[in-house]
């Protein structure tokens, strides 16, 4: 409800803000528009046409539509669009105002043809910070960290630094965080605002700085880096390369993004399909979706058929086809709950990932004890129900062996994936729901047909 009220004034406000454009009002424009926070302000431009959008520009400076991009690099999706619409020095100036992380990662969404244009246009000193992160490999800490911090000096005072901090603090992304490093630009301490706001002017920095710095190579995958980053609590981590030299430093707001990313990634995954299409046209989306429609229709007729092959059974046994559902059914649903503990565990870092070997032993018993638990239930329910304990042990024992089973493949999957190179999220829920169909079509009948030769 409180989501539709606001959704409601973002839509007021929109009509307002197209008011006031139309009319050409250029001073009540200004006032209104910039007296929103920021983040209104970008939903109104995304809620606006390429008309309204255009006027904009000529209404705002380069800087002041930097500080709303900032807040819109979360719908990286759409921003192609919004700067090619852009006169290009307007972009340029307006990307060069931003942090160099946020603006490469808008860069990056431009044909790879147009980014040197932008990068002539912008100031110098900023195209080059641009340029020493644009290069690195999407998804490492390097592609995702900033140039803008605070370094100091070991050999200096806190008097001296406060200076320092002062002169940089508008343009650094963080201040909370700064960096010592010796004349050869390598990381030997840190040291927090609070200590250097506590500590005597006359103090030097090598005093109270602490050398146990925790940091992150610009070549680590970024979600180990938001695993250090959640473990450690820090609100910025500093990203160095393999000599030891200071590059950059990654910001919480980065490593939330990074974990957004990632379980999108996951959940893309489980589900099979990618949750963040942002297509409203039903024949993209479909387009997107079919490929895995179609593989698992094709894996799906596998099962129809193994079931064909024992029509002579359901035959002389009809009762058998009214429990197929129930038995593949549920042994999905236990192939899924260990597949997506089996890529959670995957995506932990090196340092808490456990054997694997011990991990597919836990899941092979947890099978067993969740299938024993739930084949003797409904044993006895069936059994019950329609006075039969025979049929009652098929459906129990055909049960036990089919959970057992989607719990082992549920784990063993996505880890022979991830041995090969591949993401394990692939092995998707619904790849896991149709594998588990057919191999517990498999084992129900081939328990029912020995069940019935050698019982009845």
């Amino acid at each position: 409800m409180q989501e539709q009220q606001y959704e409601f004034e973002i839509d007021l406000e929109t009509e307002r803000i197209e008011q006031l454009l139309q009319s050409n009002n250029l001073v009540d424009f200004r006032e209104e528009f910039l007296s929103y926070p920021l983040y209104e302000q970008a939903q109104i431009y995304r809620n606006l046409n390429e008309e309204s959008r255009l006027q904009i520009y000529s209404y705002l400076s380069p800087q002041e539509i930097s500080n709303m991009f900032e807040i819109l690099e979360e719908d990286i999706e759409s921003i192609e669009e919004y700067l090619l619409e852009m006169n290009k020095q307007y972009a340029a100036d307006m990307l060069g105002e931003m942090y160099t992380d946020n603006a490469v990662d808008m860069l990056q969404q431009l044909p790879t043809d147009e980014i040197p244009t932008y990068l002539r246009l912008m100031d110098a000193k900023q195209a080059k910070q641009i340029r020493e992160i644009i290069h690195y490999e999407d998804e490492t800490a390097g592609s995702i960290m900033t140039t803008e911090y605070v370094s100091l000096k070991a050999n200096q005072t806190v008097r001296s630094a406060m200076a320092i901090l002062k002169s940089m603090a508008k343009e650094a992304e963080t201040i909370y965080y700064t960096y010592v490093i010796n004349t050869e630009g390598q990381l030997v301490g840190v040291l927090s605002l609070r200590d250097l706001i506590i500590s005597n002017e006359d103090v030097m920095i090598r005093d109270i700085m602490s050398d146990r710095v925790v940091t992150v190579n610009v070549d680590d995958d970024q979600a180990d880096v938001a695993h250090v980053a959640r473990d450690y609590d820090f609100l910025a981590l500093p990203v160095i390369d393999e000599n030891n030299v200071l590059l950059g430093i990654i910001t919480v707001d980065d490593i939330m993004d990074v974990m957004h990313e990632e379980a999108t990634s996951d959940y893309s995954g489980l589900a099979a399909v990618d949750v963040d299409e942002v297509t409203n046209n039903p024949f993209e989306a479909a387009k997107k979706r079919l490929p895995w429609l179609i593989t698992l229709l094709f894996l799906g007729m596998g099962t129809s058929s193994l079931i064909s092959n024992y029509e002579g059974l359901i035959s002389e046994a009809a009762i058998l086809s009214v429990f197929v559902t129930l038995i593949t059914g549920t042994a999905g649903n236990a192939g899924t709950q260990s597949l997506a503990v089996a890529v959670r565990k995957i995506g932990q870092p090196e340092t808490e990932k456990r054997n694997f070997s011990a991990m597919i032993l836990q899941e092979l018993l947890t099978g067993l004890i969740s299938g024993l638990v739930t084949g003797i239930t409904i044993m006895i329910v069936v059994g019950i129900w329609k006075g039969n304990f025979i049929l009652g042990a098929i459906i129990g024992f055909s049960m036990l062996m089919a959970i057992t089973v989607a719990n082992l493949a549920g784990s063993l999957i996505p880890i022979l994936m991830d041995r090969l190179g591949f993401d394990p999220a692939v092995a998707s829920g619904p790849f896991i729901s149709t594998f588990s169909d057919l191999t517990s079509v498999l084992i129900y009948f081939s328990i029912a047909q020995y069940f019935l030769s050698n019982f009845l």
